[in-house]
């Protein structure tokens, strides 16, 4: 497997986690979660592969999602 192939795993299954943590934490649909966490900054930052982010736990990215959005 290539390099840009498991990052792309990797990001895609972190979403899912991130996703779901914020349905489990507001009480939402996995529908609503998805709408807050890709209409989110930390999406963007994500995707970007801005300063490392994506690396960190998903739990901590959802307290930084709710604290800052």
């Amino acid at each position: 497997m290539d390099e840009n192939v498991l990052e792309q795993v990797y990001q895609e299954k972190l979403e899912e986690r991130i996703i779901a943590q914020i349905a489990k934490e507001r009480r939402v649909s996995l529908e609503t979660a998805m709408q807050i966490y890709y209409n989110s900054e930390l999406a963007d930052k994500i995707h970007q592969g801005m300063e490392g982010i994506q690396y960190l736990d998903y739990k901590l990215l959802v307290q930084i999602l709710n604290e800052t959005e």
